[in-house]
């Protein structure tokens, strides 16, 4: 089914945070996709390919689903607290941010998540972007140096 300019149809996007190279037909991926008449099985194995170097990591995807029940995704970078949580080395952030504190990140580390975070942030410089996962850090438990 084309529009008017032989384009493709959007019906609707779907947002879902995956493990990669993880992806399997269970809740969530099946129950998002089976409404609205895609096969999992091949978004499964597609996403599962262009993931398998992030394996155990949690991997954003933007699906776009089209009227003729084909659909293209786009990955996202990995959520701030999973890259905090990864250079850290910890399991889970504070159960109270605003009394205890699980770890400190240097302003070395806190750029490096900015830059690799930089594309899906909603902000222009790098600044921006460190103020946004220092944000993150103290909302986990985790102090900035």
């Amino acid at each position: 089914m084309a529009g008017k300019k032989g384009k493709k149809i959007v019906v609707t996007k779907v947002k879902l945070q995956i493990t990669g190279g993880a992806a399997n037909p269970a809740p969530p991926i099946g129950p998002a996709l089976g409404q609205h008449g895609v096969n999992i099985m091949e978004f499964c194995k597609a996403y599962n390919e262009a993931t398998k170097e992030k394996k155990g990591t949690v991997v954003p995807v933007e699906i776009t689903i089209y009227a003729d029940r084909t659909f293209d995704f786009i990955l996202k970078t990995p959520p701030a607290s999973v890259l905090i949580k990864n250079i850290l080395g910890l399991k889970s952030g504070s159960p109270t941010s605003n009394t205890v504190t699980v770890g400190t990140l240097t302003q070395d580390q806190l750029e490096s998540i900015a830059k690799e975070k930089m594309q899906d942030l909603n902000c222009y410089d790098m600044e921006a972007a460190k103020r946004i996962i220092e944000g993150t850090a103290r909302n986990m438990g985790v102090k900035v140096k």
